[in-house]
């Protein structure tokens, strides 16, 4: 593990899928640290507009529209950086983790385009956007079970979340390899299902929130219900990614996640006396619902970094909520809103 204070402002950094959700928000940070941003992005999932304040506002920042998996574009983007932020994959919420195999199966090619050429240019640090996916199933099907998944329960014999998991998980086993092998620094950050403003409305929260914002009467939810999730708003995740990269070297993977354990019911009620919405609730029970019961311990976050997450759930929801309803048309999210729950 390395303590030594970094000092961001002299540093050249590669954020890969700098205009999604997660990744322009970690891009703004760094901006704001003083850091040489280079983004690269293909936009199939991402959004320029989430990078626009940089250039209207004379912050700059360099950016490559290009998709990492085309022969030499992995090799252009690492060219002269210091620190690579991978978080470009080929993702969504359940939805499309469920019933899309063949994309997130291209992450293994992704993944291994980017660390190889990362290596070969001399870059100084991988920090990878890994996921709670990684974890076995067969440990998260029982909601009543008040479980905290630690890092060491990553193990064999695997059992991965669909393909988008088993990517992830091959991800954090290349860059243990890379660390161990090579000695280029590495760390990986498993994100447990992360909101906020900026978010798309395949993933649940933002989900739950457009469903309210067009008015969605009987309210449509996935499952029983009862699935327990510990939603991290997005400034705390890009705030341990920041330290990830400050303080972990040797190839771990650590838990960014709240320990709140809620369950989709709970969040759908506190999403509907928020925005005032009254509705009949609908449970579609042959919907994709992931595994009943998935909270992380950020205990060895806390140890190894100094960090743990400032929002609760509840303050996390209304500033979404005011986001995206400043933000959002109705006549325009009806028009895509069922396509986007099961495609990127």
């Amino acid at each position: 593990m390395n303590n030594s204070n970094f000092n961001w402002k002299t540093r050249k950094v590669l954020v890969t899928g700098g205009t999604s959700f997660i990744g322009s928000t970690l891009t703004d940070k760094l901006v704001e640290l003083g850091t040489s941003v280079r983004v690269v992005d293909d936009l199939s999932s991402g959004k320029i507009e989430n990078l626009e304040g940089f250039f209207t506002s004379g912050r700059e920042i360099e950016f490559l529209k290009a998709d990492l998996r085309e022969p030499g574009v992995a090799r252009r983007a690492v060219d002269g950086i210091d620190t690579v932020f991978h978080l470009a994959g080929d993702h969504g919420g359940r939805g499309y983790v469920d019933l899309h195999q063949a994309g997130p199966a291209s992450n293994l090619l992704l993944d291994g385009i980017v660390f190889w050429e990362a290596m070969k240019a001399g870059v100084e640090k991988i920090v990878f956007a890994s996921s709670g996916c990684v974890y076995p199933n067969s440990l998260q099907s029982n909601p009543k079970k008040e479980l905290y998944l630690t890092e060491e329960l990553v193990k064999p014999p695997h059992d991965a979340d669909n393909m988008y998991g088993w990517a992830k998980l091959m991800g954090e086993e290349t860059l243990r390899a890379y660390y161990g092998e090579h000695g280029i620094k590495t760390a990986s950050c498993r994100y447990f299902t992360v909101y906020g403003p900026r978010g798309k409305e395949d993933h649940a929260v933002i989900a739950m929130i457009a469903r309210a914002f067009i008015k969605q009467d009987p309210f449509e939810v996935w499952g029983n219900g009862q699935q327990v999730r510990n939603w991290t708003y997005v400034d705390d995740i890009v705030k341990g990614t920041i330290l990830m990269a400050e303080k972990v070297d040797d190839g771990s993977a650590l838990n960014l996640g709240t320990m709140e354990r809620i369950k989709v019911i709970e969040a759908v009620k506190m999403i509907l006396k928020e925005t005032g919405h009254r509705a009949k609730i609908k449970l579609l029970k042959d919907m994709p619902t992931g595994p009943m019961n998935r909270v992380a311990d950020n205990s060895l976050a806390k140890k190894l970094l100094g960090w743990e997450p400032e929002v609760k759930f509840a303050d996390g929801i209304k500033k979404t909520i005011d986001w995206y309803f400043k933000t959002k048309k109705k006549s325009e999210v009806k028009k895509y809103f069922e396509r986007s729950l099961t495609e990127r």
